[in-house]
């Protein structure tokens, strides 16, 4: 174990519809964490209101610097002494727009980074699920990198999880932890949560921090749960259930620099070409970088 290691948790939610109880549930688990001897701390994407029903989500959504929940979680972290990571909070961006946004608060409550969520949860589910993430929020266009005494950071949110090279540029950038707080739905995450960040930690020798939503919520929603820590070799150091509750592992950040020379996959990368760059849909093209 090297002398930079430290203990994380993942705070594992049921948020409702309302900010005041999420909050008052979010202070209690963090809390909880603090006293087990963590360091960093997150919390699932949405910590603040589970709304489905877009009138009573822009009722209660707040900018960020009038944002109640934002301000009660710096002062926590301050009182904690703890780096506390809100996997993220729904804001007003506008009359018509909301932002997914995620912080990274420091022991002296200053907000260290915070990163709006890029990739907009678009998709109708078998069984009639539909979710259109893109009606109420606008999406980010920057991804985020902190440092924290440990190691580099790289932020992310839930079905972020699903687009490889977001991970890729982050470990690039120097990432070794890679953090994806999520609302899973029940079915996606039976079917690939696991396998997913498993793969993400894997192919970039990073640990990865997945603090979840989890159970049947008051909006009916059904989320996942199973936060996950996992190691840079892939292995699993702490999962949730599906109940709310705080799951913890020793973070030795040694261990990203020994999967790396072991696999060193992140220097052999290599730019490449596609031979038929017309190939394929046109929605595509843009991802390509063609015209």
């Amino acid at each position: 174990m090297s002398d930079l290691t430290f203990t994380a948790a993942m705070v594992q939610m049921r948020t409702g519809l309302l900010p005041q109880p999420s909050l008052e549930q979010g202070t209690r688990l963090i809390r909880e964490a603090a006293a087990q001897g963590a360091d960093y701390v997150q919390t699932p994407e949405v910590s603040n209101m589970m709304q489905v029903n877009r009138t009573a989500l822009f009722e209660h959504l707040a900018a960020e610097e009038d944002d109640l929940s934002l301000r009660a979680y710096r002062a926590l972290a301050a009182e904690l002494k703890i780096y506390l990571h809100i996997g993220s909070l729904a804001l007003r961006a506008s009359a018509e727009r909301a932002v997914n946004r995620s912080f990274l608060i420091g022991p002296d409550g200053g907000v260290i980074a915070s990163y709006d969520k890029i990739h907009m949860f678009d998709i109708d589910l078998p069984g009639g699920e539909s979710y259109r993430e893109s009606a109420n929020y606008q999406p980010g266009e920057t991804a985020v990198i902190a440092d924290l005494p440990w190691g580099r950071m790289g932020l992310t949110i839930c079905y972020d999880v699903r687009f490889p090279a977001l991970y890729r540029a982050l470990a690039e950038s120097g990432a070794a932890f890679l953090t994806v707080p999520s609302a899973f739905t029940r079915k996606t995450g039976e079917a690939h949560w696991h396998t997913l960040l498993r793969a993400r930690a894997i192919e970039n020798g990073c640990f990865v921090f997945a603090a979840a939503q989890a159970g049947l919520h008051e909006n009916k929603r059904e989320t996942y749960g199973h936060s996950l820590i996992i190691a840079p070799w892939g292995e699993i150091l702490a999962e949730g259930g599906v109940e709310p509750g705080v799951f913890l592992a020793k973070i030795d950040p040694a261990r990203v620099e020994t999967a790396r020379k072991t696999v060193p996959s992140l220097q052999h990368g290599r730019r490449f070409s596609v031979a038929d760059p017309k190939a394929g849909p046109e929605y595509l093209h843009l991802v390509r970088g063609s015209a």
